[in-house]
């Protein structure tokens, strides 16, 4: 059933690649968790996002693709849906890929100005692959980005290399720290809190990707 005076609009964003022997009935298996949490039947029922400017759900089986910009009314509850639909993901994903999940306050009005109370928002950026190595090469390639576009504010581009090769070296170590600890069947789902992922402080402007 649609849920009505939901805490949170919770938007999904993301494009996971596909194996190319995936099938829209196995992609709809994966992601049932997502369209029962919606109150639907079926993926197709449910691909539609609540905003009609957002593409919602979209399986392109030419290029063998998860397409995701949608959203939903829901609660904290939701956190623990979008682990599983994750998980399954990891199933049929051909390589590495991020999703990123908004929790908006619909509460909250940032148009009424300085408030007592606090927008609840919160952000989410988890990740999916066939194994461990993938996962973390997503991470490893979004942490760059961030902290080049952070650094060259105040570098050259040329002068950041020995930074970059630092952060490799704390993800083979953290690889081989994963492997060693026979945890490789357990892969980390990457970071979460109100501003993972290098996005920055404050409200984060909806549909803006």
């Amino acid at each position: 059933m649609p849920r009505y005076n939901a805490p949170f609009e919770i938007h999904v964003h993301g494009q996971v690649p596909l194996r190319p022997d995936v099938s829209f009935a196995q992609l709809q298996d994966s992601l049932k968790p997502l369209w029962r949490y919606a109150g639907h039947k079926s993926l197709s029922d449910a691909a539609i996002s609540a905003y009609e400017d957002e593409p919602g759900i979209k399986f392109d089986a030419t290029e063998h693709l998860l397409q995701m910009c949608w959203t939903v009314p829901g609660d904290d509850d939701f956190r623990q849906t979008i682990d599983e639909v994750c998980m399954n993901l990891n199933e049929i994903a051909d390589s590495g890929a991020a999703v990123e999940v908004t929790f908006y306050d619909t509460d909250f009005d940032e148009q009424d100005g300085p408030s007592a109370e606090e927008s609840r928002d919160d952000f989410l950026m988890l990740f999916v692959g066939p194994n461990p190595a993938a996962i973390m090469q997503v991470q490893r390639d979004l942490l760059v980005q961030d902290l080049i576009n952070m650094m060259e504010r105040h570098f050259d581009g040329s002068e950041l290399g020995s930074v970059v090769a630092e952060v490799d070296k704390l993800f083979a170590k953290r690889f081989d720290e994963l492997v060693s600890s026979l945890e490789i069947g357990k892969p980390p789902r990457g970071m979460g809190g109100n501003s993972g992922g290098g996005h920055g402080g404050g409200r984060k402007p909806r549909h803006l990707h």
